[in-house]
């Protein structure tokens, strides 16, 4: 079975107080929702191990922006620091995006695409989509589309051609002025 993850993220205890926002966005850039989840206190810090690189992704006062795409195969979320700036953008390979009970969702691929800050690019949970493929989780369709997305999305970012990464600040404004 595929993990769901919903934009409001209420099943993570780490986050003690937060605001949660969402809207539906369509212009010419891009057509989905878009969630705000806005950190204002934490039981702890979380930070990531990216080689030798460790990374805060959430803390007091961080926001952290979902992007659900429309008819797309992937969201993104981007991180943001206390002082507005950009940790990281995570783009979830997903099977699909939705919308249950009023909230915006994904059904996750496990294949995930890291870009830091400094535009370095990481890929992860290869083992796991190949894991999910063996044991039965996912079928051969779902498989060649992570990796068809995952491919495609390596490609845009490459060629500097995934636009939505630039999008990322003026939606935050979007939803910190609802």
């Amino acid at each position: 079975m595929l993990k769901r993850r919903h934009g409001d993220r209420s099943e993570w205890k780490r986050i003690l107080k937060r605001e949660y926002s969402q809207k539906f966005l369509d212009t010419d850039a891009f057509r989905g929702y878009v969630t705000l989840i806005y950190i204002h206190k934490v039981i702890k810090p979380l930070t990531v191990n990216y080689d030798e690189k460790s990374i805060c992704i959430v803390d007091d006062g961080y926001m952290w922006l979902q992007h659900f795409p429309s008819n797309e195969h992937y969201s993104l979320t981007t991180m943001f620091d206390a002082s507005g700036e950009v940790v990281q953008w995570y783009i979830d390979i997903t099977n699909e995006n939705g919308i249950e009970n009023n909230l915006p969702y994904t059904d996750d691929l496990f294949l995930d695409i890291i870009v830091l800050s400094s535009g370095e690019v990481i890929q992860k949970d290869a083992d796991e989509l190949e894991e999910a493929y063996t044991k039965g989780t996912i079928n051969q369709a779902q498989y060649q589309l992570a990796w068809a997305e995952a491919n495609k999305i390596n490609q845009q970012i490459e060629n500097n051609d995934f636009e939505l990464l630039g999008l990322t600040k003026s939606h935050l404004k979007i939803l910190l002025e609802e």
